[in-house]
């Protein structure tokens, strides 16, 4: 039996890695579930912000590439949106188009910073507490607090706000919604960009606690989108309580695994 220090610290990290899968699932999950759009590409823009962040940490703070990052990835999700609304792809279409978007991105980042592994070196990464036997780094931690804060702040939107009923109700049924006053361009428009952020903010996590490689793309994905659908298509919050369900019946449960 493993002893209860090992036990609580394995189950902290779990709630940490669940943490950036479900950063990485929010734009995935908005995308698909209020587009219906699948776009793979998503993973490859937050491997993308990763590498930005890693290139540009040479020069400003990891935290400070965010104003960088996030407004340059917002308006390629809207020039994504653009390009797919224009050739009205389908559900299958999309997938097999950001498929390709993601393996042109692989390419071009191995293009410009190699197929090697990346590490970055900064501040926050040698930085953690210790609260009795466990140890709490920086970067998990505030992967954890950006996760929750995006999700729920997303979760918030969807819910309260005249955008967010606009978004559900062009989901159900857009042509009742468009007769209603919604303009599904606009909201589209909004939706992919943020989705894309997103991924910038996910990239920026990913650079902070992780090494880079663009053969890792393919190895998040599979378990992001699982995750995903697990939490529900189109949920904010779907991709953190998939991840804490998981982790929950792992730990309550082992014998079936």
């Amino acid at each position: 039996m493993p002893s209860l220090t090992l036990l609580g610290q394995s189950v902290l990290s779990g709630v940490f890695i669940g943490a950036l899968y479900g950063l990485l699932g929010l734009g995935l999950s908005l995308s698909w579930g209020l587009l219906r759009q699948v776009n793979l590409a998503h993973f490859a823009l937050a491997f993308l912000g990763g590498y930005l962040t890693f290139q540009l940490a040479g020069r400003f703070d990891p935290f400070v590439t965010l104003a960088i990052t996030v407004p340059l990835f917002f308006l390629a999700g809207c020039a994504l949106h653009w390009f797919l609304s224009r050739y009205a792809a389908g559900l299958l279409n999309t997938l097999l188009v950001t498929f390709g978007l993601t393996t042109i991105m692989e390419a071009a980042i191995q293009g410009i910073w190699t197929a090697d592994f990346q590490r970055m070196e900064s501040a926050y990464g040698a930085i953690r507490w210790k609260i009795g036997a466990l140890y709490f780094p920086l970067p998990e931690l505030v992967t954890l607090a950006l996760a929750m804060l995006l999700c729920g702040a997303m979760w918030a939107l969807l819910r309260f706000t005249d955008f967010g009923r606009a978004a559900r109700a062009m989901t159900e049924d857009a042509p009742m919604a468009a007769a209603f006053g919604v303009d599904e361009r606009r909201v589209g428009y909004v939706i992919s960009g943020l989705a894309a952020a997103f991924a910038a903010v996910a990239g920026m996590c990913l650079a902070l606690t992780h090494t880079l490689a663009p053969v890792q793309i393919y190895a998040w994905m599979g378990v992001v989108f699982a995750g995903v659908m697990i939490g529900g298509l189109g949920s904010a919050m779907g991709p953190l309580v998939s991840f804490s369900l998981l982790i929950a019946i792992i730990l309550f449960r082992p014998a079936k695994f």
